[in-house]
């Protein structure tokens, strides 16, 4: 199972995200790294594998695809959600594996199946996919039919909080979709990491519980868990 380093960009600084509050996001000046530019954050850390979320571009400011084009390059595979609201942009940034965030890209469900490449990110938020406000299990069932290289669950709600998972309902999420399946969003620590992959996830997406020191940075450096 993959371990994958979340980071967020804004302003052209790697920030702290929670609770999907994004006005309040700021600079990670605490944790492991003494460095909140993102290159020197990145060395610090040395992921193997790296998620960037650009905030700038998901909330349609200017993209900091150059940036994320020099972080891509220090780390083995870079996952990247600059809030895609058609295929052309799910291909502006080479060497990256695209992400298409149900909470930009698309109108209609139905809609999602021009995209074909990269993974659908199921965004959630207090138990619904955003915007369609249906259970996440409903829409891992339906992305079955489309052209996606796999799924992540992005519960929004819990970035940032370390507020642990539930058996049940990552069993119920596994159930309902055959491909290849990520997690984000509190998970608290190593417990967690078993747990998922316990479920049969293929990988987390994680960060603060790395700064918190509830999983160990050698996996993330790793990539995967011992």
């Amino acid at each position: 199972m993959e371990l994958i380093l979340a980071v967020d960009l804004a302003g052209g600084l790697v920030v702290h995200g929670k609770s999907g509050d994004r006005a309040g996001y700021r600079p990670l000046s605490w944790g492991i790294s003494p460095s909140a530019e993102p290159e020197a954050y990145l060395s610090t850390l040395a992921p193997r594998y790296l998620y960037i979320a650009d905030l700038d571009s998901l909330e349609g400011r200017t993209p900091q695809d150059d940036l994320v084009r020099r972080c891509a390059t220090m780390v083995e595979r870079c996952y990247l959600d600059r809030g895609c609201r058609s295929p052309a942009d799910c291909t502006a940034v080479e060497g990256v594996t695209p992400i298409v965030g149900t909470e930009t890209a698309a109108t209609a469900i139905e809609d999602l199946a021009a995209y074909r490449v990269g993974y659908l990110s199921i965004d959630i938020k207090g138990g619904r996919v955003l915007p369609w406000g249906i259970k996440p299990s409903e829409m891992l069932a339906q992305a079955s039919a489309f052209s996606f290289e796999g799924c992540i669950i992005l519960n929004i709600s819990d970035v940032g909080t370390e507020r642990g998972l539930l058996r049940e309902d990552l069993e119920e999420m596994r159930a309902c979709y055959p491909g290849r399946l990520l997690y984000g969003g509190g998970v608290a620590g190593v417990d967690d990491i078993h747990l998922l992959a316990d479920t049969g996830f293929d990988g987390a997406i994680i960060a603060t519980a790395v700064h918190r020191g509830t999983v160990p940075i050698e996996w993330l450096r790793r990539g995967s868990p011992c």
